[in-house]
């Protein structure tokens, strides 16, 4: 089976955690905040902008926000990892609790969270 690009990035993340000693300071607990806080450095490049200027970010900015996703990204790997969770098998299964809970010819265009819905099956 051919690797996938999650995979080496996976063993990406492994790696340079390993060759800095990390993984002492990598408990779920650890990770999960920094997750926390890598989101909300991301959120922080939006604040104060309108709905259109979020939209319509500068390229400097773009920048600075990909970066940030990676942040987030690379904390949420290694949390999945050592909590020994299939990250693509986790996405993939709440898509299927995801649309059923939102089914698209009942919530197209609406925002309202699932519990709001009238006639659930």
């Amino acid at each position: 089976m051919a690797e996938t690009d999650f995979d080496r990035i996976r063993k990406q993340v492994r790696q340079f955690v390993v060759e800095r000693d990390w993984d002492q300071f990598h408990t779920p607990k650890n990770l999960s905040m920094a997750l926390i806080v890598e989101a909300a450095e991301m959120v922080e490049h939006f604040q104060w902008m309108s709905e259109e200027q979020s939209c319509s970010l500068s390229p400097e900015k773009l920048a600075e926000v990909e970066l940030e996703l990676a942040d987030i990204q690379i904390y949420l790997i290694s949390l999945a990892e050592k909590l020994q969770l299939d990250l693509i098998a986790a996405v993939d299964k709440k898509l299927v609790l995801n649309a059923r809970k939102y089914p698209a010819e009942q919530v197209r265009g609406s925002s309202k969270k699932y519990t709001e819905y009238k006639n659930r099956s």
